[in-house]
């Protein structure tokens, strides 16, 4: 059930009117939310459904097992983030290392011996499994105490963020689950407001540049001239964040209307003048995890520059591999990683971010082109595709152009740099929304509700990153 659908608004409508005529009782909406979160788990497959209760089942005991074992060792941690991870490798990766492994055999003159494991990736385990390590990890650090199995399992399985994020910290959700107190609707202007800018940027500005340029050039980039692969890359470029930082906004919105909030995810991520503040503004709940839960358990910055160049390389690989399981992400986390390493020794011989600061608009532009750069092996299907598309880039100068790319990369150039302001602009309206007369709401999201559906291509567009 898309959360575009006309289904999924009615039953949300219907779900809002029961939820919140048990304001008075909780434990009672907190029911209401665990069924509707399985409900709607279960209507893309049932499967889905059992593999969250059964892997819920799994995570409380483990975390009843660390209680147990904490104050001695971590020992149950371990056992239950080797699990966690298990878990999350056998659905998600096997067919990756099983490849891996059956060439390694081929090159030796042996038989191929690992099967392929046909079995469906249930959907949002790399985001409840980043939950529930969470969870696993703030209750060996005695953070938190144990939750009970409704409140975990709602943790878990919470519809707005369990298909595409953000991902949720244990110690920041649970306590909004455990509330004694009735829960109120207090920001319910800024998550109208939030879904209705989530139909602008999904539903028209990134289907728009999908059906229109993105689309097209990746399917067929040898078709085209280098000028047309280039525009069709910065389409991409915006498709994505409009795409993605769109779902995050209809999802925030969302869980505001049921009276619980989501951490930020974005802050105006092509604004940024390096790939440090890039990291710092875009999928924000993902880089922390990383940092927090791979990155300072790797060592971080603790043991020397070169280490801490490791550690950092080895994290943005293995973000790259946590997005898919292919060589293309693999590259793009390799890209990150070099480009940040690159950066840190730049800040060392010339000072922290010193080609910001001589030359801002440089760096800027600079840092837009190697972000879209790396998502040349996003997007692509297989390596052959990316290598198509670059070439592409770099020899297809005679052909002849089949868009007004010149023009239309100026504007794309004018949208750069227009976009901070109107970043800001729009963070400041979202804001001061509580400010905003109740008869004022209807018009303003129906017009963005009009814009949005009035001017976008036919079907509904899907959430990018639902994918991961």
């Amino acid at each position: 059930m898309s959360f575009l659908s006309l289904e999924f608004s009615g039953f949300f409508l219907l779900f809002l009117i029961l939820y919140w005529s048990c304001v008075r009782w909780p434990d009672v909406q907190n029911t209401l939310l665990l069924a509707a979160s399985y409900f709607i788990l279960a209507s893309a497959h049932p499967w889905f459904a059992l593999m969250i209760i059964a892997y819920t089942a799994g995570i409380h005991a483990c975390g009843l097992l660390i209680l147990r074992t904490r104050e001695k060792n971590r020992a149950g941690l371990a056992l239950a983030l080797v699990l966690a991870v298990l878990n999350l490798a056998t659905f998600k990766y096997f067919d990756f290392f099983r490849d891996g492994i059956n060439a390694a055999l081929t090159a030796a003159g042996l038989a191929p011996w690992v099967p392929a494991l046909q079995i469906m990736v249930p959907l949002g385990i790399s985001f409840y499994t980043f939950h529930s390590i969470s969870y696993l990890v703030s209750l060996q650090r005695a953070e938190i105490q144990a939750a009970s199995l409704p409140a975990l399992a709602l943790y878990l399985a919470f519809f707005p963020s369990v298909v595409a994020g953000p991902i949720n910290r244990a110690r920041v959700f649970l306590p909004q689950i455990d509330c004694n107190s009735p829960r109120q609707l207090l920001q319910y202007r800024k998550g109208l407001l939030l879904i209705a800018l989530a139909l602008l940027k999904v539903v028209y500005l990134g289907a728009w540049l999908a059906d229109t340029w993105a689309d097209p050039v990746f399917a067929n980039p040898a078709g085209y001239h280098a000028l047309d692969a280039l525009l069709g890359l910065l389409a991409y470029s915006w498709q994505l964040y409009l795409n993605f930082s769109g779902y995050t906004d209809l999802v925030t919105g969302l869980a505001l209307l049921l009276g619980f909030t989501l951490p930020v995810n974005f802050r105006a991520p092509y604004a940024a003048g390096n790939l440090r503040h890039f990291w710092e503004r875009w999928h924000i709940s993902l880089s922390t995890w990383i940092r927090d839960y791979l990155y300072i358990p790797l060592g971080g910055s603790r043991h020397g520059w070169w280490r801490t160049q490791a550690n950092l390389m080895i994290a943005m690989l293995l973000s790259g591999l946590w997005h898919g399981s292919s060589a293309n992400f693999l590259i793009w986390g390799g890209i990150h990683g070099l480009g940040m390493v690159l950066l840190n020794i730049g800040d060392r011989w010339l000072g922290r971010d010193r080609i910001q600061q001589v030359t801002p608009v440089l760096a800027h532009v600079c840092t837009f082109l190697l972000v879209s750069a790396a998502w040349i092996f996003f997007r692509s299907t297989d390596l052959d595709q990316s290598l198509a598309f670059l070439n592409t880039l770099c020899t297809h100068y005679n052909q002849a152009l089949q868009f007004n790319s010149p023009l239309y990369l100026l504007g794309m150039w004018v949208a750069l740099r227009l976009y901070p302001l109107a970043a800001r602009m729009t963070q400041w309206g979202l804001d001061n929304s509580h400010r905003l007369p109740g008869a004022a709401l209807p018009p303003i999201i129906g017009l963005l509700g009009w814009l949005a559906l009035s001017l976008s291509p036919p079907g509904i567009p899907a959430f990018i990153y639902a994918s991961f």
